[in-house]
């Protein structure tokens, strides 16, 4: 990396999170001044940053967030399984929406100068291999409806901005499966990582596991991500960009590195009953590539440290912000800034 972010004044909207934690981490070895802005408890945050706690589903708090800073990371957002999904489709779409919405434009009116969006892999329709130019002639897969055109929608709204305002200085990544330490935990909405970890350490046995272990998918370390976001705006890189690891791994490969991180593993019993899912979902890596990224960290390596960090830290991970388990912030909490 080159000395573009040092001195520069970064918000990063979700800094507490899953990407956002090592995003700050890197920004700040980077020497940058950080300002979060998040719903999670300020204890959850890296000392050396400013922290607000707030909720940006308000335009006027994404206005104060934004207030003086030179470069916005968006990776506010809503994470949770499938099945979640599914049950609570408006606790994903309208926040997410909110959330783009509301800072995408308090960014443009105080005239931040780089700007990144957190796109989602589950923009794309059903595919053995995922390419960025391929998105709009298609639509989400069913399984991702609401939060893939959620997600769409903020890359619109990028795409108007430049057309009525020249304002191009947006850039926007589509993130595979991401998974690391800060990650949801909880079992009822979790995704696969974190969930077969904790139902693993939680003495779950057998381990059930949904479909037959055969279907493939992208995973990338949230380090990684990091990285290639900070790339990214560097660079300034205005199309759509893919963040995966582009190999791709099997369930059966993760349910084998989770148990294998433990003394005594638990007996596997695959459910056939259940959907295995999409054969195989990859990211197309050649964009990404073009401009120097590659990941860093292996499915083994990254699956191990986030076994190792959640051992560690199980307080920690229960302690976070979850949007399906939280009521709604009382006016006390919206003030805080």
């Amino acid at each position: 990396m080159s000395n573009f972010y040092k001195n520069k004044k970064v918000l990063v909207a979700g800094g507490t999170g899953l990407i956002g934690r090592p995003l700050v981490t890197l920004l700040l070895e980077q020497g940058a001044q950080v300002r979060i802005a998040s719903l999670d408890d300020p204890a959850n945050a890296p000392k050396g940053v400013d922290f607000h706690r707030t909720d940006l589903r308000n335009l006027s708090e994404c206005l104060k967030a934004c207030e003086g800073m030179e470069i916005v990371f968006n990776l506010a957002g809503v994470k949770g399984s499938p099945a979640m999904t599914a049950q609570r489709p408006a606790s994903f779409f309208v926040p997410t929406l909110m959330f783009s919405v509301n800072l995408m434009e308090a960014a443009r009116r105080l005239g931040a100068e780089r700007y990144l969006f957190t796109s989602s892999i589950g923009v794309y329709a059903p595919a053995e291999v995922f390419y960025e130019d391929d998105v709009w002639k298609t639509f989400p897969s069913p399984h991702d409806k609401f939060a893939g055109w959620a997600k769409r929608i903020g890359e619109l709204q990028a795409e108007a901005y430049n057309i009525e305002y020249g304002w191009d200085k947006i850039s926007i990544v589509r993130p595979a499966n991401v998974y690391g330490s800060y990650d949801n935990f909880d079992p009822n909405n979790a995704m696969v990582i974190p969930s077969l970890i904790n139902r693993a350490l939680s003495g779950e046995n057998p381990l059930v596991v949904w479909g037959d272990g055969s279907a493939v998918r992208d995973f990338i370390h949230a380090k990684d991500v990091a990285l290639g976001m900070m790339l990214v705006v560097e660079k300034g890189i205005r199309e759509p960009v893919n963040l995966g690891s582009g190999t791709g791994v099997s369930i059966r490969e993760i349910v084998d590195v989770v148990t294998n991180c433990m003394d005594t593993p638990p007996k596997i019993v695959w459910d056939t009953t259940k959907p295995t899912g999409d054969k195989q979902r990859l990211m197309d890596m050649t964009r990404a590539k073009s401009f120097g990224f590659s990941p860093t960290v292996s499915i083994e390596e990254g699956i191990r440290e986030t076994f190792k960090w959640y051992c560690e830290n199980k307080k920690l991970a229960s302690n976070r912000y979850n949007p399906f388990t939280e009521k709604e912030l009382v006016p006390e909490q919206k003030k805080i800034a």
